[in-house]
C-alpha cells in the first residue's frame, strides 16, 4: 500500500489559521477532492473538526480519525488512537493508496511513512499562521510540478507538485 500526504501550504508553510484554511481556491479543492476519492483518509481531530459539519465525514472517502481522546465521537469514521493503527486499518481494507490529509502534528508524523506528498504550493506569505507543514526532509525528490496562475476565482498563483522518495 501507498501512503501519500496531500496539503496546500502557503510559502512560509501556513496550512491554517482559526481552524480553517486560510484561502479560498476552488481547483486546489477540485484537486484534493478527486485525488482522495474513493480512498481511505487520515486526519486528526482538529483536522476533524474543521470540516464544514454538512463535510463530515468527507463523502466517498472511508476517514480514519486520529486522537488520543478515547470518548471522542466521529460518526461516519473509525476512530485511533496513534496513526499507525490508521494505516494498518487501512492496510488491512486492501486499500492501494491511503492519503494522510493533515493537521500539522500528523503530517509531522506522517512525512517518515509517506511515500509520496501531493503539495500544492501557494505563491504568497500568509500572515496569522497557526498551523504549518513541516520541512521536508532530504530524501524527498520533485516529481512533477504544473503551475496555475491567479485568475478571478484564485486570488493567489499556486503550483500543484508531486514529490517522491528519493
Amino acid at each position: 500500500m501507498k501512503i501519500s500526504m496531500i496539503a496546500a501550504m502557503s510559502s512560509n508553510r501556513v496550512i491554517g489559521i482559526n481552524n480553517d484554511l486560510p484561502w479560498h481556491l476552488p481547483d486546489d479543492m477540485k484537486y484534493f477532492m478527486e485525488t482522495t476519492k474513493h480512498h481511505c483518509v487520515i486526519m486528526g481531530r482538529k483536522n476533524y473538526e474543521s470540516l464544514p459539519p454538512k463535510f463530515r465525514p468527507l463523502p466517498d472517502r472511508t476517514n480514519l480519525v486520529v486522537t488520543r481522546q478515547g470518548d471522542y465521537e466521529t460518526p461516519g469514521c473509525e476512530r485511533f488512537d496513534s496513526i499507525e493503527a490508521a494505516i494498518e486499518f487501512a492496510r488491512n481494507t486492501g486499500e492501494e493508496e491511503l492519503f494522510i490529509i493533515g493537521g500539522g502534528q500528523i503530517y509531522q508524523l506522517g512525512q517518515a511513512l509517506a511515500d509520496k506528498i501531493y503539495l500544492t504550493e501557494i505563491h504568497a506569505d500568509i500572515e496569522g499562521g497557526e498551523v504549518f507543514f513541516p520541512e521536508l526532509t532530504s530524501d524527498w525528490l520533485e516529481k512533477t510540478r504544473t503551475a496555475h496562475g491567479v485568475d478571478e476565482r484564485h486570488q493567489y498563483a499556486f503550483d500543484f507538485v508531486t514529490y517522491e522518495r528519493g
